[in-house]
This record gives structure tokens, C-alpha cells and sequence, in this order.
């Protein structure tokens, strides 16, 4: 079962292997890499088919709760790992730049960031984690993470719902998961090459320099 294969894996995987896959991204770092707003859109113009791999009120009941719970995951992650968490092998790997503008969204939304960053890549799978190991309220935390976990998950499932049966869309899925996934791989890639860059410049920096001859 690939979750990059969409129409593979919602055939596959079926309800479960979706319930699933919205946890991690929501409650392991590890899930920043799927994206999930062109899967439950996906998901939804897959609902209105004649056969469908689940029924829609499935999909509007139990991915909102797996994205509630990946939440409560991810922010225990923070709030007791959380040092360990941010000098991880993940984080670092995701790099310094979506930490940043996390932080930046809490600075400006305060806990509505919790609500907006379920549409933003990324940033839905850093937020529960810093607003742990920021102590944020856990009760306030989780008010704002049921409104932003229906509202993501019910809202994109169900414009797949009612727009899958336009022709450009149903017939150009491809394109629409290339578009979600590029938002995700290419501040990855843009991490990358300005990280090793930087390393290149301070050993660079580093090196003796050469011994003047006469």
C-alpha cells in the first residue's frame, strides 16, 4: 500500500489504511511528508462513486476523530519529549524554516493557529508538537483542534463529495495530488540545498589558508 498512489491505496487500504494515515500526519513528525488535503479530497469524489471504498458519513465521523487523536498525540510528544523531539533526527531533517514559521503563527493567531494550520502542510504536522513543548493550555489546545479537525477533514472531503462529478477534476486527479505533494517537497528540497550550502561555506571558512611563497 502506497499513500502516494492514491486511488491505489484508498482501494487498498480502504477506510482503515485512511484513518490510519490521517493519524500520522497529524500525530507522528513522520507525517509531514503525505498530503493529505489531495488525499481526503480524493477520498470524498471517491464516496460519490456508485461502489464507493466507504460511505461518506464513515468518512465525515472517524477522520475527524483520528486527526483529534493524532493531535493529542503529537502535542503529549511535545509537552514530555520535548527537548529530545526538537533535537531529533526529524526535526532536523524538516530543518529550522517551517519551525520558524510555526512560531510565527502562534506570535500572530495565538491558539487559533491550531484551527488554520490544519490547511497548511507541514505546519498541521508541527503545530500539536509545539504547542506542547510550549506548554499551550491543553484545554484550550483541544477546543480549537475538534473545530480545526472537522472542519479540515469534513470540509475537504465533502468538495470532493460534490465537485468530484466535474470532469476536469475527476479526470485530472494526478495533477491535483502533483500540486499538494510539490507543496510540501519543496520547502523540503529548499531546507536541503540552503543547509548544505551553509555547510559549505563554513568549511570553507574553516580551511587553513595557504602558506604565502616566495
Amino acid at each position: 500500500m502506497n499513500p502516494f498512489d492514491v486511488t491505489g491505496f484508498l482501494g487498498s487500504a480502504g477506510l482503515i489504511g485512511l484513518v490510519l494515515l490521517i493519524f500520522i500526519e497529524t500525530g507522528l513528525l513522520v507525517g509531514f511528508i503525505f498530503p493529505g488535503d489531495s488525499i481526503l479530497f480524493t477520498a470524498g469524489i471517491f464516496a460519490a462513486q456508485p461502489q464507493p471504498f466507504a460511505q461518506l458519513w464513515q468518512l465525515l465521523l472517524f477522520l475527524p476523530i483520528a486527526a483529534i487523536i493524532g493531535d493529542q498525540c503529537g502535542y503529549a510528544l511535545g509537552r514530555y519529549a520535548g527537548p529530545k523531539v526538537m533535537r531529533g533526527r526529524i526535526m532536523n531533517f524538516i530543518g529550522q524554516g517551517p519551525v520558524d514559521k510555526t512560531y510565527a503563527f502562534f506570535d500572530k493567531y495565538g491558539p487559533f493557529t491550531v484551527l488554520f494550520a490544519r490547511f497548511i502542510g507541514i505546519v498541521r504536522t508541527l503545530v500539536p508538537v509545539l504547542a506542547g513543548f510550549s506548554k499551550m493550555d491543553h484545554r484550550k489546545f483541544t477546543l480549537f483542534s475538534v473545530l480545526g479537525s472537522i472542519l479540515w477533514c469534513d470540509g475537504i472531503v465533502l468538495l470532493g463529495y460534490f465537485l468530484g462529478g466535474i470532469p476536469f477534476l475527476r479526470n485530472n486527479l494526478e495533477i491535483l495530488f502533483i500540486g499538494s505533494a510539490l507543496t510540501i517537497i519543496i520547502p523540503i528540497a529548499v531546507t536541503v540545498i540552503s543547509r548544505r550550502r551553509a555547510r559549505k561555506r563554513e568549511s570553507a571558512e574553516a580551511a587553513p589558508a595557504e602558506p604565502v611563497t616566495r
